[in-house]
């Protein structure tokens, strides 16, 4: 572990409730590159990274103006928005403490990719063995930005385990993966049987929102008769109450819910059901008379009340 690089790091981060982050083994794109690491490839075009989702997933624009968004090929960091699978990862026990300390890992980073690519033009390369589009119509490619192919140097500093899939580099980015996990760089920390805690990770206190976000899209049977079986909710994984009053919840489609009074207890869930009902502390009702969560995929982005975006998970 390399203590310094997280100090940047976690200026950055500025939303409710404080918890510890973890040391960053790099700043993205800053490793000195392996002797093993795969030419950078050729990018087919150039865009502009406009928003950064999470750790493999940004939003961009064309030169034209037109958006899209971008799953980083062969990578995949842990979740940030949502409950961590740690068998996923090899080594991670399924345990709170393994899932805590990958969430962790998966806030770093999505910070590192922020700090380094949010407004930055960067070059895309599509894989031959793939389609340009993947099952949710996201492009798939390899980000190359200063030179570096983001996606690789994500594996090697341990901030992301393989994706499983055919693309050409598979081999590169295993051996890469293979020596971050043999040294416990980064998310690899986590794997051992008493994953490291908040305290004993973090060289600096940062804040971050501790929201996880959990989706039923698909309510039994017709979704527009069944609304109430529609629904999100939104926990609060952090130590500290989360006061709701005025934050939003809303869809790819811009449809908007305003939360009104409302306080979530460390630990405590909140479920939002699309149809209507009376609210409760733990069950609030949107009201609406159709569906709203698509089941083929969909983005649920929460805000602060001054339109900060709290948390977001894209399914």
């Amino acid at each position: 572990m390399r203590p310094l690089a997280a100090c940047a790091l976690a200026l950055a981060l500025v939303v409710a409730g404080c918890s510890g982050v973890p040391v960053s083994p790099t700043e993205a794109g800053d490793a000195t590159p392996r002797a093993d690491a795969p030419s950078v490839p050729e990018a087919d075009l150039t865009v502009t990274v406009t928003r950064v989702v999470d750790g493999d997933t940004v939003e961009i624009e064309y030169p034209n103006g037109t958006a899209d968004t971008v799953r980083l090929v062969g990578v995949d960091t842990p979740e940030v928005h949502a409950e961590n699978s740690p068998d996923e990862f090899e080594g991670v026990p399924e345990t709170e403490a393994g899932r805590d300390c990958l969430r962790r890992w998966g806030e770093a980073a999505s910070e590192r990719m922020k700090e380094r690519l949010t407004g930055a033009e960067v070059g895309l390369a599509f894989d031959e063995n793939l389609d340009r589009r993947g099952y949710y119509g996201r492009l798939l490619a390899y980000v190359v930005h200063e030179d570096r192919n983001v996606n690789y140097g994500l594996v090697a500093d341990g901030y992301a385990r393989v994706y499983d899939s055919s693309f050409s580099l598979a081999d590169p980015f295993r051996a890469a993966e293979s020596s971050a996990m043999s040294s416990g760089t980064g998310l690899w920390e986590c794997a051992t049987e008493s994953p490291p805690t908040a305290s004993a990770t973090a060289t600096v206190t940062a804040s971050a929102s501790g929201l996880a976000i959990g989706v039923h899209a698909d309510a039994e049977g017709n979704d527009n008769d069944n609304l109430n079986d529609e629904y999100v909710t939104l926990t609060n994984r952090g130590d500290d109450p989360l006061d709701l009053s005025g934050w939003t919840v809303s869809d790819a489609a811009d449809h908007v819910y305003e939360f009104g009074t409302l306080t979530l207890s460390p630990g405590a869930s909140v479920r939002l059901h699309t149809g209507s009902g009376e609210d409760t502390d733990t069950d609030v009702y949107w009201g609406r008379t159709g569906a709203v969560w698509n089941n083929g995929g969909d983005t649920v982005t929460v805000r602060a009340a001054n339109g900060t975006v709290v948390a977001e998970r894209t399914y």
